[in-house]
């Protein structure tokens, strides 16, 4: 009796087993049929089959039979700086150029990468990483593939891809590293005037506290200070732009950034207004704290409203809450400073600007109105 039942379990199990490897057999030479499909034209390959290149379909307004090729050694643009410094302005500009593609924020690019630095400035962290094997060429290796999609992903593909996080660049040294063929851009802007920005609009900064000048003003310090060294020391690689010079002469700095990155100039990054919502344009955030400024053309409006806003103790103590003011060429005891003379076309723009006729369009409105 309990051979008959030992029996019958056996060719249960065979009967299990033999289906079992019918179905995966069948489904390994579908999943096959499918990585043929995906390896013409429009599909995507995998890393192997392209040598070390990633490919992608272009989307809407492109053709859809041509593929993207992307890997890490195309010539990515990373724009970068402390918060309310016209990293969303500069990356606007860029983006309406034809061969340019930014796009809003990610949020996790700079997130990644500052968990990426902790764990490297963990000796015992690292000692276990490496331990179990996760050297730093497999870490370098996973970095490089994860914000390339993020990057190349989360918008049209283009000639040129740009990031624009403003943090990111405080990990300047590793991107370059790992991305030997990118390219950065620091956004530079008076700290003070950066600083009442933020309390102003209430854009909440991890580390800053909205309530304190002075501290706000420690962060900023410490925060341009870290990407300005990194930025220097990546010598040809990255182009430090003061937003001042940049509103005040826009074709001027516009004309220096595209041969900086190798792009053909073209006239459509002095009216980016014009190119908001439209395909192939600007597209902005509804919750990005700039979305309600970048609508409108280059203006000076910004520059000096930080001017008499900041509390009396914290502007006799400038000079030493922040040092970088002098070094990056501002005088910490101008108040209002000289930033310069604008160029006509800018002194149109903001005599329009403050007649009010930009306004912010409707498909933004949403959930734009409790952020302004």
């Amino acid at each position: 009796m309990i051979g008959k039942l030992k029996q019958n379990l056996l060719v249960a199990c065979l009967v299990i087993s033999s289906v079992t490897v019918f179905y995966l057999g069948r489904h390994a030479m579908e999943c096959h049929h499918r990585i043929e499909e995906r390896s013409q034209p429009g599909g995507i390959l995998p890393l192997s089959a392209l040598g070390g290149s990633m490919r992608t379909t272009l989307r809407t307004g492109q053709n859809l039979s041509t593929p993207f090729i992307y890997n890490k050694d195309m010539p990515l643009i990373f724009i970068g700086g402390v918060p309310r410094s016209g990293t969303t302005l500069m990356r606007a500009m860029l983006d309406a150029h034809p061969e340019v593609r930014c796009g809003e924020e990610t949020r996790v690019i700079p997130r990644i990468l500052a968990m990426k630095q902790m764990w490297s400035r963990s000796g015992r962290e690292k000692m276990r990483l490496d331990e179990a094997g996760v050297t730093d060429e497999v870490l370098d290796a996973a970095m490089q593939a994860f914000l390339l999609e993020i990057i190349v992903k989360h918008g049209e593909p283009a000639n040129f891809l740009c990031n624009k996080d403003p943090f990111a660049l405080k990990s300047l040294s590793y991107l370059a590293k790992i991305f030997p063929r990118a390219k950065f851009v620091l956004m530079i802007r008076d700290g003070r005037a950066s600083v009442h920005s933020m309390i102003s609009r209430k854009v909440t900064i991890a580390g800053f506290d909205l309530g304190s000048y002075r501290d706000c003003l420690t962060k900023w310090n410490r925060a341009i200070e870290t990407m300005y060294t990194q930025c220097l020391e990546a010598a040809d690689k990255c182009l430090p732009v003061h937003y001042e010079q940049l509103v005040l002469h826009p074709e001027k700095w516009m004309r220096t950034l595209l041969k900086f990155l190798d792009i053909p100039w073209n006239d459509a990054v002095l009216h980016h207004e014009e190119l908001i919502g439209k395909a192939g344009g600007v597209s902005l955030s509804k919750v990005e704290r700039s979305t309600d400024q970048v609508i409108k053309p280059v203006n000076v409006e910004a520059l000096s409203k930080w001017v008499g806003k900041i509390p009396a103790d914290v502007v006799r103590d400038m000079a030493v809450i922040a040092p970088m003011l002098s070094r990056l060429g501002y005088d910490p005891h101008a108040n209002p400073p000289n930033y310069g003379r604008p160029d006509p076309k800018v002194l149109d723009n903001t005599r329009r600007v403050f007649k009010g006729e930009f306004q912010l369009p409707d498909f933004l409105k949403e959930q734009s109105q409790h952020l302004i």
